[in-house]
């Protein structure tokens, strides 16, 4: 059976890392072309300002308009060869990074997340849009990017919502890795379809990426809620530290090597609901954790401790969580109907999905949280 397993050359992680990436711009050349929201470079310049005179580099600020564009990627790109830059950085969040990862095309990419509200700096893919902010394509590289370096320091000074979203994220690593393990599934670090004549695109994930996965949740459980609070209060504490690494590295590991399933799938169907459109990508992934375990009839006590974790931090357990006050059968059939696409991820599932059924699971997700918030006082 042929496995996969695709990883970044370097993760660093640490108070003040910052100061250091003009070494790691320096180990490239001696410019970057700089891609993130204006709000995100401001809030760094100090510690951009003084790694660029310590190790003599130079940042050219690409001045990214926001959306992963095709248009926007090509006018970066034009932006890094008029300056002859010799590498690319990825600063702030999962918009800036997906867009650094298109101009680089998977070649000295330097990824600096500001948040830790997703698993996306590691991987290998990105998500392109249109100008209007509707999906339009993935994007797949030859490499993951060549250094991933987060400063915890400014993780801790952003919003406690993006820490728990990102945890949000991390949650389904581990069930949506184990579902496709069992059902032997293809994973994101395969070749992409026809990538190569003469090779074989398909591959499992590696013992090693269900393990990762694994440790999501155990980290998860045993201090997602004091990270929580550490972040509260901006500070970095050996817990907060813990979950950075799981909901980005560990998670981002898991989901790229280890599969995805039902939980990204249902998510991905959620975009019919409009009143969810506030809601960050992990506080819907918690909600559509909870539906996967519900479609494949997970043991209650696993069922209970998903719900137990996400009560404990603030994850959403319930759809009314997310901004949407109620659903009928057949919204919930619409939101289906499109995670059970052919080209999505639950068929990773290790049993044939029927559209019914994933309606029935998300209404029953959404009952089971409303059920659980009762019997504790939590409504």
């Amino acid at each position: 059976m042929r496995k996969a397993l695709i990883l970044p050359t370097k993760y660093v992680q640490g108070e003040d890392e910052l100061l250091n990436l003009g070494y790691f711009v320096s180990t490239f050349g001696e410019s970057a072309l700089l891609i993130g929201h204006p709000s995100d470079v401001e809030r760094v310049r100090p510690q951009l300002e003084a790694t660029a005179k310590k190790f003599s580099i130079r940042f050219v600020e690409g001045g990214f308009g926001g959306e992963v564009t095709r248009e926007e990627t090509k006018r970066l790109q034009e932006v890094a060869k008029k300056e002859k830059t010799d590498c690319v950085i990825g600063l702030g969040g999962g918009k800036a990074i997906d867009a650094s990862k298109v101009v680089a095309e998977g070649e000295n990419l330097i990824v600096v997340p500001t948040i830790a509200a997703q698993d996306a700096p590691t991987s290998h893919s990105a998500v392109l849009y249109h100008a209007d902010g509707s999906f339009d394509d993935y994007a797949y590289f030859k490499q993951s990017p060549s250094v991933v370096l987060v400063d915890t320091k400014v993780v801790a000074k952003a919003p406690t919502r993006f820490l728990v979203a990102g945890m949000g994220d991390a949650l389904s690593t581990y069930f949506e890795a184990r579902a496709t393990h069992n059902s032997y599934s293809r994973v994101n670090a395969s070749l992409p379809m026809g990538s190569r004549e003469g090779l074989t695109p398909n591959a499992s994930g590696t013992y090693a990426a269900l393990e990762m996965a694994h440790l999501c949740w155990k980290y998860l459980q045993e201090d997602g809620l004091q990270a929580k609070i550490a972040c509260d209060a901006g500070l970095v504490t050996e817990a907060f530290n813990k979950i950075i690494e799981t909901n980005i590295l560990l998670s981002g590991l898991g989901f790229e090597s280890g599969g995805l399933a039902a939980a990204h799938a249902i998510h991905n169907g959620m975009t019919v609901l409009h009143g969810a459109h506030g809601a960050l990508h992990g506080e819907k992934v918690a909600f559509a954790t909870i539906a996967q375990l519900v479609l494949e009839d997970a043991d209650k006590n696993e069922l209970d401790a998903v719900l137990a974790f996400c009560a404990s931090i603030g994850l959403p357990m319930t759809l009314a969580d997310l901004g949407v006050e109620s659903i009928t059968y057949e919204e919930a059939l619409a939101v289906a109907k499109i995670a059970c696409i052919p080209e999505e991820s639950i068929h990773s599932m290790p049993f044939p999905i029927v559209e019914e059924e994933v309606a029935n699971a998300i209404i029953v997700a959404d009952k089971l949280g409303h059920d659980y918030k009762n019997r504790n006082g939590l409504s």
